[in-house]
């Protein structure tokens, strides 16, 4: 289970909502929180902050809880809940806004983009942050990164456009094993159909991307919003000017990169060399 940020006030209200409802089945039940605890294999002090509100409960607590209580339902009904509240807030406000994407298109100049990391290459990128983050943190933030990668299987699909800069594919994030891992990853997804992976070669003499990342998510309706993420800076971008100036860039970088089929043919050239 996951200590809870206090300054999220969303995730607040959805963790004191879980907690209310798992007191109300307890009491009904007429258990104790440390009868509670032993009947499903967490202590008193867990059972009694995840009733205030103060921990996320993992779906194993729900499922456990749910049965123990016969709650029917009630309980482990509210994992997917329990399971956003877990995730940073800049994290599930872009899933939100790529859950309405029809378009997703990217540039990233220094390491893989988010939806294209493995685990252990997106481990091995938080692991390295100063200052440190804690262990539980940074498989919090793993477990976050991923859940927003189930996006691929969604249907109708978005269709989806990243760049990657040439050094992304070079710099051994966690080790050559897990660099290894990641390009194969990468050759496993731009083969999708909806999928198109460019490289932006160092060896190109013009570049329009040199101001840093970026991100475009074109919604349905015709919107579109851009997204930066740069030090401790999440923004999103929505002033029609602003876009407007992402959107040229992007499209000229993807211009000036490789295809994708010459990218695809780049990056098993690294992968070989790894």
């Amino acid at each position: 289970m996951e200590p809870y940020d206090g300054d999220d006030e969303e995730s607040a209200a959805v963790l004191r909502t879980i907690g209310r409802v798992v007191k109300a089945c307890r009491e009904r039940k007429g258990l104790t929180q440390a009868e509670l605890g032993t009947a499903i294999g967490y202590s008193e002090e867990q059972v009694s902050s995840v009733e205030r509100g103060r921990r996320a409960p993992s779906a194993t607590f729900l499922e456990k809880a749910d049965e123990v209580l016969e709650a029917g339902g009630l309980i482990v009904g509210l994992r997917k809940e329990a399971e956003e509240a877990r995730f940073p807030k800049k994290v599930r406000d872009l899933a939100k806004l790529e859950a309405k994407a029809v378009e997703i298109c990217t540039y990233a100049n220094s390491v893989v983009h988010g939806l294209l990391q493995t685990p252990d290459y997106a481990r091995a990128l938080y692991g390295m942050r100063r200052p440190a983050f804690s262990e539980e943190e940074v498989e919090r933030l793993v477990a976050a990164r991923l859940a927003r990668q189930g996006i691929f299987d969604r249907q109708p699909a978005p269709v989806f456009a990243f760049i990657q800069e040439e050094v992304t594919l070079r710099r051994p994030i966690g080790g050559r094993m897990v660099m290894r891992k990641q390009l194969e990853h990468l050759l496993e997804v731009g083969h999708r159909r909806n999928v198109e992976i460019q490289v932006m070669p160092t060896d190109c003499e013009d570049h329009a991307g040199l101001a840093g990342s970026l991100q475009l998510l074109r919604l349905k309706g015709g919107d579109t919003v851009g997204h930066n993420e740069v030090q401790l800076t999440s923004r999103l971008i929505s002033h029609p000017q602003e876009v407007q100036i992402h959107e040229i860039r992007h499209g000229i970088i993807r211009a000036q990169a490789l295809t994708p089929r010459e990218s695809l043919a780049h990056i098993e050239k690294a992968l070989g060399e790894t």
